[in-house]
């Protein structure tokens, strides 16, 4: 499959089989996230990938909906800022975050080309992800991802049109 015929497959996926999640794939998208551009290929990111059964309670104060539990795994995509790289322009935005989200795309590409179904989450409580998971208070989670064998349908898309968001040579 051609790599846009992939991104256009991708959608959120909130209906899950039971069916576990192979380690060699789970492996592979991880793998594909390794591989991700980051600035200065500093690769301030960490990912901690939760099997759900069993522990849908302490998820459901993450995120309180049913779905992201009955996901076979979540993943947190976790920047650490300490780690970024910094732009030396005198406004000092550290790309941490940024190069975060860029993993965690490649992450749910990969998954996507192995069959896999996932749901971007930023909607949780940072508070609650710090205290369930064991996260430090230096390091910033950024996104969720629910894993596991799609059991629906993807909807349509509604996207703006290319010259909405696309400016040439200038503003």
């Amino acid at each position: 499959m051609e790599l846009l015929d992939l991104i256009k497959t991708r959608y959120s996926v909130r209906k899950y089989k039971k069916d576990p999640v192979e380690d060699e794939k789970l492996n592979k998208l991880l793998e594909a996230a390794c591989f991700a551009p980051t600035a200065g290929n500093r690769q301030p990111i960490k990912f901690i990938v939760v099997k759900t059964e069993g522990k849908e309670e302490d998820l459901k104060k993450i995120y309180p909906a049913n779905w992201f539990c009955e996901a076979r795994i979540v993943i947190c995509a976790c920047a650490l800022p300490e780690d970024g790289w910094v732009r030396r322009d005198g406004k000092g935005k550290n790309y941490s975050e940024v190069d975060t989200a860029i993993a965690m795309d490649h992450l749910i590409l990969e998954a996507t080309s192995l069959g896999l179904g996932t749901c971007w989450i930023a909607a949780f409580d940072v508070d609650a992800a710090h205290d369930v998971l064991g996260i430090p208070e230096d390091v910033v989670p950024v996104v969720f991802t629910t894993l596991g064998y799609p059991d629906d349908k993807p909807g349509s898309k509604i996207r703006k049109e290319l010259s909405e968001i696309v400016r040439y040579e200038k503003w």
